[in-house]
């Protein structure tokens, strides 16, 4: 057929698909461009867009504005529901909700011990520089970091850095090669022997240079002149905060795990890092994960923390720019790296406001709580302990004693809810059976995902916005803190050769992360991970 067609129509025909093909040559050609020598994920508890234009025109030019400017930026990352540092980072490494990875909190209440212990917990591993035993034995679904570790034949390096032990083990997943993070006991760089590789430099410091010591003369102070923070109003700008971590606060060490200090440190590791390891300098993929927090400090002389956390702000900006120049000094160059930053909701829980503005507040203990709804279970269903414990806003029931008496556990869990919400300073119970049957709260779907039904508790309990939660049988310290509604989104940025700069303002499902750094270093995805990849 084609060769009945006239000569000038076969060139013409010829030339358009010429032009069509170098048309798309640059856009296949940068589809296909190499993939990125280092992976460095970070992860920022607390991180919120509006913070980061309130203080933009503070920032240098290699920090969150690289970000802004060179990167795509996500207004609105969407965990469903506001989910802690832990689950947070979960989500975000294996692109599954809690329900599926296994990580709903840091922490997990034990029915038959009747306390609560560490989600990751494993005690067939030794800590080192710690008495925690830990691994990622209880994440259920693969990660990043694994799927980087498998697509290169276990010869890729997989590190991590974070001030806490869930984030960091997290953030290594099965595979990596070493996690390091801050003991709470003793300030030093601790770890644990499920992974086998030890850098020397968190060795050194803890030997050199240990926390403990340095602590001693530390003071977090404004890095600029407390009159140049934006927004500030007259009387936070007369006294200017100073903040110690003497040695005779038994806190010192969680103090300092919530100041701007803390970042610093995981900085200057990850720079070392960079400096003394080839990552990124060989015919492999590497990746580097570290966290920070931008969490309202809650160790401030009152509730409004503002100074505090726009220092903050302010000197991670610095702290991200000293990465991104060792990247180019000492690693690959950011040409050939690939950086995504997320943030995580803020807590719901912060310091209360002082008694003089009248808020209304109130008390709601867990030990009251427990007591009262046992009582009305004895009252209806006969003598014994029909409740076993109470942890993080959740009632756990006795099973066994509900199962010896022949009673239907989802009824009395359903008692049990109405019950409770009758209660003051809270707003609202559901049993667990509510929730997995997308029957409770305004969001049943995202409520639903974001729940662990092997670990959870029998009622869910909202407190009321305002209302301290006292956890009568905790015998850890922390600042007064209430209840407050807070959003379930964050901001997120991907920086990466092959992408251009784009912003997306519609709301992005924070369990797409995973899948589109995945896509953009052309390995598998996390095999949790059923959300497809963006198109940057």
């Amino acid at each position: 057929m084609a060769k009945n067609l006239p000569t000038f129509t076969r060139t013409y025909i010829a030339a358009l698909i010429l032009v069509g093909v170098s048309v798309a040559m640059p856009a296949l050609a940068q589809e296909i461009a190499g993939r990125p020598q280092l992976v460095v994920g970070i992860v920022v508890e607390g991180l919120t867009d509006d913070y980061l234009t309130l203080l933009r025109d503070h920032f240098g030019p290699n920090g969150f504005r690289r970000l802004t400017d060179k990167g795509v930026a996500i207004r609105d990352l969407d965990f469903g529901t506001p989910l802690d540092g832990a689950a947070s980072t979960a989500l975000l490494f294996t692109g599954a909700s809690p329900s599926v990875n296994g990580i709903g909190a840091e922490t997990v209440y034990i029915r038959d011990e009747k306390r609560p212990r560490q989600s990751l917990y494993d005690e067939g591993t030794i800590g080192n520089f710690t008495s925690e035993t830990l691994s990622p034995a209880h994440l259920w679904a693969s990660t990043i970091s694994d799927e980087l570790r498998i697509a290169s034949g276990g010869v890729g390096y997989v590190y991590s850095i974070a001030p806490n032990p869930a984030e960091a083990i997290i953030m290594a997943g099965h595979a990596g090669n070493s996690a390091f993070w801050v003991n709470d006991m003793t300030g030093k760089w601790a770890t644990t022997t499920f992974y086998r590789d030890l850098p020397t430099r968190p060795q050194e410091i803890n030997h050199r240079s240990p926390l403990e010591y340095r602590l001693d003369t530390l003071q977090w102070v404004p890095m600029m002149a407390i009159d140049r923070y934006p927004d500030l109003p007259a009387h936070k700008k007369a006294y200017p905060f100073r903040h110690g971590f003497p040695r005779n606060d038994r806190n010192r060490y969680k103090a300092y795990k919530t100041s701007a200090a803390v970042n610093a440190d995981i900085a200057s590791m990850a720079v070392n890092y960079l400096k003394a390891m080839p990552l990124g300098k060989r015919d492999v993929t590497d990746m580097l994960s570290l966290s920070f927090t931008l969490m309202p400090y809650p160790y401030s002389r009152d509730a409004d923390s503002r100074p505090e956390l726009m220092d903050s702000y302010l000197r991670l900006d610095r702290d991200l720019s000293r990465i991104f120049e060792a990247i180019d000094a000492s690693g690959p160059g950011m040409d050939k790296t690939l950086v995504f930053v997320t943030g995580t909701p803020l807590t719901r829980r912060q310091r209360r406001d002082d008694e003089k503005w009248a808020i209304p507040y109130g008390e709601f203990s867990s030990r009251k709580a427990v007591s009262l709804l046992n009582m009305y279970l004895m009252a209806i269903h006969g003598n014994g302990e029909w409740v076993s414990g109470y942890h993080d806003s959740q009632i756990f029931l006795n099973h066994k004693l509900i199962k010896d008496r022949g009673k239907d556990l989802a009824d009395i869990r359903l008692e049990a809810a109405r019950f409770l919400e009758r209660m003051s300073g809270v707003s609202h119970a559901w049993s667990i059976d509510e929730v997995m049957s997308r029957q409770a709260s305004e969001n049943p779907e995202a409520l639903r995902r974001n729940i662990v039904a092997a670990t959870a508790g029998d009622i869910i309990i909202s407190v009321a916005p305002g209302w301290q939660e006292i956890d009568d049988d905790s015998d850890t310290e922390a600042p007064v803190t209430v209840s407050r509604a807070v959003a379930s989104t964050a901001p997120a940025f991907i920086l990466a050769p092959q992408v251009a700069p784009k912003t997306i303002d519609t709301p992005v499902d924070a369990r797409a992360i995973a899948p589109t750094v995945c896509r953009l270093l052309r390995i598998r995805s996390p095999n949790g991970a059923a959300m497809p990849p963006l198109r940057l």
